[in-house]
């Protein structure tokens, strides 16, 4: 998602790296005929919604403690699909876009009282969805035309009965063969940030560029990945409330980003094939990998290269 850099000023750091030739559109009825079919045979079934009146607090609890990057929200009796909340509607309320509002202009900055706001105060009414008839080929395609990471599935009557994911969909096609390399596929050039950035500056840029993830970058030497999931963990995990004293939202948001990284950073190189590195994404449960040549980032492949590459065969 770093490839579309319109509007970036110019006093932006932007890791500079020439792109691959467009290779046109894709063609989903010749390169995944072969995969049409029920989508319910790749979907997760048993989809964990909440309803409307849920708050955003118990709403966040529950995405961090189950690992999600989205919840459907759904009516408590019928199931039907009202609006669907994702780590990106999080961190838009945490600072980054129109929904920061919340918190700065009815609750006078306090995030601890916004907290107590139901879920359906930012959750996602306009909601992309999938037919229970619907194939891969239509997940493809929704997927890579409106850059959506994961689909409701609805039956007739508006009901709640599954989720399919850009994962589940790298998980089909990428037992497909394909000649294509990570340099031919990944996203560049990309926009970094240094460690030291605020982490409502990471929210803001996340918000507005659309970015799920960041890297960090500090003297042209990766520091780590930032992902919108990782700050909407830091609200979920409660952790930010140990940086309050007040309840100000910028007492738990002004804090460097390197606060927020952890873990073992997992990269890849701009000739291995897509294949490896889908399955390294999927057996580590990651949703992308840092391109590293000569020690240096050139890149980045995410679940969305993924899909729209492997759909282009």
């Amino acid at each position: 998602m770093h490839q579309n850099n319109r509007g970036i000023k110019q006093g932006d750091r932007l890791l500079k790296m020439q792109g691959k030739l467009d290779r046109g559109p894709v063609e989903f009825k010749s390169h995944i005929a072969e995969q049409e079919g029920e989508i319910m045979a790749i979907a997760t079934h048993d989809v964990i919604s909440v309803p409307p009146s849920t708050s955003i607090i118990a709403a966040v609890e529950q995405m961090t403690k189950c690992g999600f990057r989205r919840l459907p929200v759904t009516d408590a009796g019928t199931r039907k699909l009202r609006g669907i909340v994702a780590s990106g509607d999080v961190i838009n309320f945490m600072g980054g876009g129109d929904k920061y509002k919340l918190v700065q202009v009815k609750h006078g900055g306090n995030l601890l009282s916004a907290l107590n706001e139901n879920v359906r105060t930012i959750m996602t009414q306009q909601v992309v969805t999938l037919s229970h008839e619907a194939t891969i080929r239509d997940a493809v395609q929704e997927i890579v035309e409106k850059r959506i990471g994961g689909l409701p599935i609805l039956d007739h009557d508006g009901v709640l009965t599954g989720i399919v994911t850009e994962r589940d969909v790298v998980r089909v096609l990428a037992a497909q063969q394909s000649s294509l390399s990570v340099e031919d596929v990944m996203s560049s050039p990309l926009r970094v940030i240094a460690p030291e950035t605020p982490i409502e500056t990471v929210a803001r840029d996340m918000t507005t560029y659309r970015f799920r993830r960041l890297p960090v970058v500090s003297d042209d030497v990766m520091y780590g990945i930032v992902t919108a999931t990782d700050l909407m963990c830091y609200l979920g995990s409660r952790d930010v409330f140990s940086r309050m004293t007040t309840g100000n939202v910028s007492e738990g948001m002004g804090l460097p980003i390197r606060t927020l990284i952890n873990g073992t950073l997992i990269t890849t190189t701009p000739e291995r094939s897509i294949n490896e590195a889908a399955r390294e994404m999927l057996e580590k449960n990651i949703g992308a990998l840092p391109v590293i040549e000569d020690s240096r980032l050139i890149g980045l492949v995410t679940e969305f290269d993924l899909v729209r590459a492997f759909a282009r065969g």
